[in-house]
Parts: C-alpha cells; sequence; structure tokens
C-alpha cells in the first residue's frame, strides 16, 4: 500500500466517521432547528473530505476538478437550502417566518402618534 493509498482511506473513513455520527445527532434531536445544526458536517465537511482523498488518490486531473466543482457547488447550495428549511419550518409552526412578539404594526404605531 503506498502513502497516498493510505492518505485517502483514512480522509474516507474519517468522512464516513464524520457522517454516521451527524446521522445519530439528527436522530436524536428533538425538533428541527436542532436537527438542522447536524446536518451541516454532512453536506459541507464530508464533501471536502471525500474530495481531498480524490485529490490524494488521483492527483490534479480532470476527475479531482470535477470533484472540486461538486463541492463548491454543494457549499454554496448548502446554507441556502438550510435557510429555507428553516423559514418553511417557522412558517408552519407559527404562520409566519418574522417575529412579531411584542411587535406593533408600523402603521398602526404612526397613526396613533399623530404623525
Amino acid at each position: 500500500m503506498s502513502p497516498q493509498s493510505v492518505t485517502a482511506d483514512v480522509l474516507l473513513g474519517v468522512a464516513v466517521a464524520l457522517v454516521l455520527c451527524s446521522s445519530v445527532g439528527v436522530l436524536v434531536m428533538r425538533d428541527t432547528y436542532q436537527k438542522l445544526h447536524y446536518v451541516t458536517p454532512i453536506s459541507l465537511v464530508a464533501p471536502v473530505l471525500v474530495a481531498a482523498a480524490v485529490t490524494v488518490q488521483s492527483g490534479w486531473e480532470e476527475p479531482t476538478g470535477q470533484t472540486w466543482l461538486a463541492v463548491a457547488i454543494v457549499a454554496v447550495a448548502g446554507p441556502i437550502l438550510s435557510h429555507a428549511t428553516v423559514r418553511a419550518a417557522r412558517i408552519r409552526e407559527r404562520g409566519d417566518w418574522r417575529d412579531r412578539r411584542g411587535v406593533q404594526d408600523a402603521g398602526d404605531d404612526r397613526a396613533g402618534s399623530g404623525r
């Protein structure tokens, strides 16, 4: 076994362990907001580890570039999807995504102050 192969295997093993631990976190947590914290390592850190393993194993060739391009797309899309998930969960729970606790409508406030 070459050092490259061992390094790639270790990186892949760490990625698998990370996904398994994060999956357990998703299963154990009670609500959507808590679960979403455990999805981030699965969607960002694990793909970077896999891409690093591909880079170590294959060197800088076309498949490596394609792998890093896919990781870049996932890195950009992950936070957007997380935000959309949280917003949808909040709308489902409260009917609106904005926090309305103790806030009066701006139109009512101006009308009552005589301005």
